[in-house]
């Protein structure tokens, strides 16, 4: 997959099925978007997504720049789908002052060569927003690329959005976040050391590091699956700072103890899904204390006592 970041000065010759948007998370609604470029592909076009660096709502002051997927889950996830071209456009005070009109000819026409646009009916880009699908739909004649736009998708009769799945992550309904989400939340990392108490109580964990602008739920305990290369293997996770041991000021962790997995992932780069939520992460008087839950947890977030909820 070829990534345009961090530039203004790009010019694509093959003809581009562009599906525009923020793409925070990805979710069923973006997957939709995919869907449709993705059909054009197979018809020739080459598939090529275009979001920003930086969400609006971030440049504005309107987010606390949290996060559902990273710009590296991200990247990866639209790689396994089959995108041929990422676009991260830059996203400051001057490109966001663009006149919508002026942003479609001169990006998505004639620096991307655009034939097949896929967008929201919610769509909207270049100075106050004003650029949407019914911009898209009279432009598209004169400059010669076809229109889709995709209504917003339902779950239960709620609009399936970004905003509406961060509040179930923080939440911590995991099995809520997935229907929206399309698959069970996760948080890709790169396996660091630890302090290897683990390893002391008899339940060597997997220590990933998430980034700082990644939203977390809830503190605890989750029963989990963690991915290496294409296998999963079935865990329990700890999302939080490990008070019994760290204290309160660390930074929070994920540390997941995998049922069916012996070995040295130092290095790796794994991905953790968190499909259950067990409970609350607290703080024990001794060690032992720990020992002793960590044991309950392990039985109590066993796979088969979850998976078929």
């Amino acid at each position: 997959m070829e990534i345009i970041a961090d530039s203004l000065d790009f010019q694509l010759n093959r003809e581009m099925a562009i599906a525009i948007g923020k793409f925070d998370g990805v979710h069923v609604g973006h997957r939709r978007l995919l869907e449709e470029i993705l059909e054009k592909k197979r018809e020739g076009l080459a598939a090529c997504v275009f979001t920003f660096d930086v969400s609006p709502s971030v440049l504005f002051g309107l987010s606390d720049g949290k996060v559902l997927m990273t710009r590296e889950e991200k990247r990866r996830i639209f790689r396994e789908l089959g995108v041929d071209v990422l676009v991260e456009f830059p996203m400051n005070r001057d490109t966001a002052a663009i006149p919508a009109e002026d942003f479609a000819r001169r990006y998505l026409c004639a620096a991307l060569n655009g034939k097949f646009i896929a967008a929201g009916e919610d769509l909207s880009f270049g100075q106050y927003g004003k650029g949407d699908a019914a911009l898209l739909r009279r432009l598209s004649a004169e400059l010669d690329f076809e229109v889709k736009t995709i209504e917003k998708v339902r779950i239960d009769d709620i609009p399936v959005s970004s905003t509406y799945i961060r509040r179930l992550v923080e939440e911590g309904k995991m099995e809520e976040v997935q229907r929206f989400l399309g698959e069970s939340y996760q948080v890709d990392g790169i396996v660091v050391h630890g302090r290897h108490l683990g390893h002391v109580l008899g339940f060597p964990t997997v220590n990933v590091v998430p980034p700082e602008e990644k939203l977390l739920p809830p503190f605890g305990v989750y029963a989990s699956k963690v991915r290496v290369d294409e296998k999963l293997y079935r865990g329990v996770t700890n999302v939080g700072k490990k008070p019994t041991v760290n204290g309160a000021e660390n930074p929070a962790g994920i540390e997941t103890f995998l049922y069916d997995f012996d070995g040295d992932l130092y290095g790796r780069e794994v991905q953790v899904y968190l499909h259950h939520f067990c409970r609350p992460e607290r703080k024990f008087a001794t060690v032992e204390e720990l020992k002793t839950q960590i044991s309950r947890d392990v039985e109590e977030c066993a796979p088969e006592k979850w998976e078929t909820l």
